[in-house]
């Protein structure tokens, strides 16, 4: 059972589920909320065409913005601008829940297409970096 309910999916141990999609922002936002497990978090990465605003409800994320090191617990966000290279990682000993704010959205897409196929990381990152792609993401560095 996803923790965040029966339309949520779920990839490498992270549950997603969108709560405003792009088309009905009209392009220009999209919200996802989701819960990641202590210590998960990204290979460090690139939004090309996307800004990234997470606003923190639950845990404590230690985020990587460029080689500065932020962290951010309940009740606070982190903004990220597009094309900056960054990741997080997730260091209370308890899960953290954030909505991750895209504009413009669309890149949700990525995470349903990531928990359609499973896809592993490091073992697939072949097929992650190609879909990755198609969201104007680059994969620049390792995770945390």
């Amino acid at each position: 059972m996803n923790i965040l309910g029966p339309d949520a999916i779920e990839w490498l141990g992270v549950h997603y589920r969108t709560i405003l999609k792009t088309g009905d922002s009209g392009g220009a936002i999209s919200v996802v909320d989701s819960v990641s497990p202590p210590k998960s978090g990204p290979p460090r990465h690139i939004h090309h065409e996307a800004d990234e605003t997470f606003v923190v409800l639950t845990g404590d994320i230690l985020f990587w913005l460029e080689g500065e090191e932020l962290t951010r617990g309940p009740g606070e966000t982190m903004f990220i601008p597009r094309g900056k290279e960054h990741t997080f990682q997730v260091i209370s000993d308890t899960p953290s829940r954030h909505l991750v704010i895209l504009t413009p959205g669309g890149f949700e897409g990525f995470f349903a297409e990531m928990a359609a196929g499973q896809f592993r990381i490091p073992q697939d990152m072949p097929a992650v970096a190609e879909a990755a792609a198609r969201y104007r993401m680059d994969f620049t560095g390792p995770p945390l």
